[in-house]
Parts: structure tokens; C-alpha cells; sequence
């Protein structure tokens, strides 16, 4: 099961999307993201960054992955940073790449790597996409490492800064892939999902991800999207729907001029769905 290693920096030609706002407001309704400037469909959600670049971060992980591990792939982590908020009306050109292969004994991590640009050529964002294969560890690693986020354990002798509880609806996952296209089966499908040894239909990663994203700007943006300057996550357990997460908000010192915030979210039970959280904020 190798992988083809000579495709790693090979970038996508570029795609263009134009940002409608009935399509930004369903993302924040698919997410019950109530800031009002997105529900009212100002700005898009920050996460909604993800859309115009779906299909091509599958693709650039594909273009170093053998058809047989594909089904093995699942969603590991999360890295955007937000140059400027997108707005509907724009239009954006987008193209993604794979960067890295990292060969480990637990198994194999792949990162792509997407640009997301406007009409002018400003960038818009930056995300790294980090897939993981476990199992899968033979051949040789090369490239590219996303950046790190983990989790600063010093950070918990302070008390938290914020403490935001929310509520999954048990539709979630339907409203999510209408708005966001991602129709994979384990979303949506019961009796697929338990065939691959998931409980049930689980809760899209990015749409728990998005659930953070909001919790943060009500948290320390004080409701001001275009604070936010980067989000990354980990991916740690699945979220099922009629769920409740709690994300909890550390401060985590500076950095080149920005707050930094490092965040943790967990289910009713106490377990982490998400870690390694971090926030940039101006």
C-alpha cells in the first residue's frame, strides 16, 4: 500500500465559486450559528471556508493515496487561517495540493494544502486538510507537516475564560451535507455506519468544528467574526446527533501581536471530541 510520493506539491487548477448569500446563511442555520452577521448573511461562517474547497481536498489526498487505502481515510485534523472574512457576492478561486506523507507506527497522516483567493488575487485563507490512515505504515514519509496546535498543558492551572454549552439537533447531519455538500454515507446513513463499526450516523467533523468556531467568537470575539484569524482541530471522537458539546476556552498568552486561545470540547460523558483546539484572535 504505498503511495505516490512524486505528487506532492502538485497543485490543482484552480476552481471558481461564487458566494451566494442563501447558500452562507444555510451553512450558519445547518450549524444553528446565530452570530447575526451570519445569519443575516453579512459574512459567511468562518468554517464555511470549507465549501468552495470540499471536492478539492479530496482530490489532492487522493493524488497520493492507492484506491484500496481510500475507504481506510478519515478526517484527522483541521487548520484555517482567515486573511479576510468572505463575503456573498464575491467570487473565489480556489486550488489545493498535497504537501506531506508522514509514515508512523500507529499509521499514516496525509496533508493537503488549499489557497483560497478573490477575483484580485488577495488571499482570502489558508487551510490544511490532515487525513489519517490507521493501520497503514509501510513506505516512506516526505513533504510537508501541517503546522502544530497541540494542546498547552501549562494553560490549565489558570481558570477558563469561557465555557460555551450547545445543543446537536438530531437533524444535524441532514442540514449539514445540504449545506455543505459533503454527502458521505456515514452521515447519513444508519445502517451504513454501523457496518463500518460506528454506533450510528455521526456528526460531520467540520460541522462540530463550525460549532466551535461560534462558540469562540461569542467566547473571546466578543461576537466580531473578523477577529478571528485562525482556528485548527483535532478531530477526537465522534459527535452523535441530540448530543450536547461543551467547548472550554483557555488563555494562551500572545503571538506575533494576536491573543492566543487554546480550547478543548467535550460530550455529555466527559470525553473529547474535540482537542487541541486553538484560536488566533487580534
Amino acid at each position: 500500500m504505498g503511495f505516490n510520493l512524486e505528487n506532492l506539491g502538485q497543485w490543482s487548477d484552480e476552481k471558481e465559486f461564487k458566494v451566494e448569500a442563501d447558500r452562507a446563511k444555510a451553512y450558519a442555520a445547518a450549524t444553528n450559528d446565530d452570530v447575526p452577521s451570519h445569519a443575516g448573511g453579512e459574512i459567511a461562517p468562518p468554517i464555511f471556508a470549507v465549501v468552495p474547497v470540499w471536492e478539492a481536498m479530496g482530490s489532492a489526498t487522493a493524488q497520493v493515496v492507492s484506491p484500496d487505502v481510500l475507504p481506510m481515510v478519515v478526517h484527522g485534523e483541521q487548520d484555517i487561517t482567515f486573511h479576510r472574512p468572505i463575503r456573498p457576492g464575491s467570487v473565489l478561486l480556489s486550488k489545493a495540493a498535497p504537501v506531506g506523507v508522514h509514515v508512523k507506527p500507529s499509521g499514516t497522516t496525509v496533508v493537503a494544502k488549499t489557497e483560497t483567493r478573490d477575483e484580485g488575487g488577495t488571499l482570502v485563507n489558508e487551510q490544511y486538510f490532515t487525513t489519517f490512515i490507521r493501520g497503514v505504515s509501510e513506505g516512506d514519509s516526505k513533504g510537508e507537516a501541517a503546522p502544530d496546535h497541540k494542546f498547552p498543558e501549562e494553560v490549565r492551572t489558570g481558570d477558563p475564560v469561557a465555557t460555551v454549552t450547545q445543543q446537536i439537533d438530531s437533524d444535524q447531519t441532514f442540514r449539514y451535507s445540504d449545506a455543505s455538500g459533503d454527502l458521505m454515507p456515514m452521515h447519513l446513513d444508519e445502517d451504513f455506519a454501523r457496518s463500518v463499526g460506528l454506533p450510528g450516523i455521526i456528526i460531520h467533523g467540520l460541522c462540530t468544528m463550525a460549532f466551535t468556531s461560534h462558540a469562540v467568537i461569542k467566547g473571546v470575539c466578543e461576537g466580531d467574526t473578523e477577529r478571528l484569524k485562525r482556528l485548527a482541530v483535532r478531530f477526537s471522537r465522534p459527535v452523535l446527533p441530540g448530543q450536547q458539546i461543551t467547548t472550554t476556552i483557555w488563555d494562551a498568552g500572545e503571538r506575533d501581536g494576536r491573543k492566543v486561545y487554546a480550547f478543548e470540547t467535550v460530550n455529555p460523558d466527559g470525553d473529547l471530541v474535540i482537542k487541541d483546539g486553538l484560536a488566533e484572535v487580534s
